[in-house]
């Protein structure tokens, strides 16, 4: 079954009468439970294409299913409705807030959907296990987290809301490598263990290979879309 189904996604961006195209005619599908890496170098168009992916951006032309929801249809509110539902970020610069603790940086976006308080802590608990973060730390603030304790928060923030889809942009890329690697072992299991559909944006070619396909992005199109492993 396809999570994601993308058909001739082309984007294009005008400032001052000139027309620079970012995107060129992308055809993608990805299943559900998928573990995919998108590489390419800078410009290439891969934070463009993720932020398609993600709801955050519209393409100018072609067609974009996200969880049998064509996205093009959808107005604001309803866009809204699946970025808080459907897909979970992580970014490189974690975007937490460093004077709350773990526990209030994952549990936030269950109060922007309005989830239920009986429900709250079951959820913050249940993604805080799946990332393997230590309890001892959840009641830290997060300015008192190493670089991959961090990010662990930071992803199972983008698990809690239980998206159908993870997105993760050079999620390793203010990291050591060993620390990269701890983070990198984290998506594998969710992937494994949980299901969990990930999508990883990333330059480095290290990083990519963790992923069980591959697809190379250069001057606004796919190069090249290779299964590494089955």
């Amino acid at each position: 079954m396809n999570l994601i189904e993308m058909n001739s996604i082309s984007k294009s961006y005008r400032n001052i009468g000139f027309e620079t195209k970012v995107l060129k005619d992308v055809t993608l599908h990805i299943k559900e439970g998928d573990y995919v890496s998108i590489i390419g170098p800078s410009g290439a168009g891969k934070s463009t294409l993720m932020a398609i992916m993600g709801c955050l951006a519209q393409p100018t032309s072609g067609e974009y299913i996200l969880d049998y929801e064509e996205v093009g249809k959808l107005n604001d509110r309803k866009l809204s409705r699946v970025r808080n539902e459907k897909i979970g970020f992580v970014f490189q610069s974690f975007n937490l807030l460093s004077r709350a603790t773990v526990i209030r940086n994952v549990m936030l976006p269950l109060l922007y959907n309005k989830v239920k308080k009986s429900q709250r802590t079951k959820r913050v608990e249940e993604a805080l296990n799946a990332v393997n973060l230590d309890p001892n730390r959840w009641d830290h603030l997060s300015n008192q987290l190493s670089g991959g304790q961090i990010q662990r928060v930071a992803i199972a923030r983008a698990l809690v809301n239980q998206p159908s889809l993870i997105l993760a942009d050079e999620p390793t890329g203010n990291l050591d490598t060993k620390t990269g690697a701890m983070v990198m072992n984290t998506f594998k299991k969710l992937n494994r263990r949980k299901g969990h559909t990930i999508i990883l944006i990333t330059h480095e070619k290290e990083v990519a290979e963790h992923a069980d396909r591959i697809i190379h992005i250069r001057d606004g199109g796919i190069e090249k879309d290779e299964i590494i492993r089955k």
